[in-house]
């Protein structure tokens, strides 16, 4: 069976592109849901904060995007070739699975969420949905704009639920790779 080599520039280019996405991807939400969400509130009028809201997110959406495809196409590319099974011990291999499931999960509510943040930005023009803050609907907020920023907030949370997630399991590989002696490394490397 041939063995699939891959340079080092590649994949350290591949692996960069992942963890900048992570970061990218993860902190702009964390900022959003823990920072701006909350400021809005120093707006006085209801639909001007949801009309900043919209914009604001609408402004991130590409960003957020390119950077949940860059952790998706990242480990993809790893799992075909240095964290494919044969090159990761049991352990190993049970963290990977695990980081499968939440890419899966972070792409699957970040796209949900995305979807729903534009069906909540077309319930007013030019997205001035009365709000309370960012996650939190105003007594006047219509009922389907509500609805949608409640599903929004939910989606928000599961999403960095996922991506920190993603961060532990990246800092466990990392720290179980650096606990082997290099010549173990290099041996599970070549056995794949």
């Amino acid at each position: 069976m041939a063995t699939m080599t891959t340079s080092d520039t590649l994949a350290n280019t591949v692996r960069a592109a992942h963890d900048w996405g992570l970061a990218s991807w993860l902190g702009g939400s964390m900022f959003g849901k823990f920072a701006m969400n909350p400021a809005l509130a120093g707006i006085s009028d209801k639909s001007e904060r949801g009309k900043v809201l919209n914009a604001a997110w609408n402004g991130y959406n590409a960003i957020n995007a390119v950077s949940l495809g860059a952790v998706t196409i990242g480990w993809i590319g790893a799992r075909f070739t240095e964290a494919k099974p044969g090159n990761l011990s049991g352990n190993e291999q049970s963290l990977a699975l695990a980081k499968d499931v939440l890419v899966m999960g972070a792409v699957g509510t970040g796209v949900a969420n995305g979807m729903q943040g534009a069906r909540l930005a077309k319930q007013a023009p030019e997205g001035a949905v009365p709000i309370e803050r960012g996650n939190v609907p105003a007594p006047e907020t219509p009922p389907e704009a509500a609805k949608l920023q409640r599903s929004i907030n939910l989606l928000g949370t599961l999403n960095i639920a996922f991506g920190v997630g993603i961060v532990v399991v990246n800092a466990i590989l990392a720290q179980q790779n650096h606990s082997r002696p290099p010549a173990k490394r290099a041996l599970f490397r070549r056995a794949g």
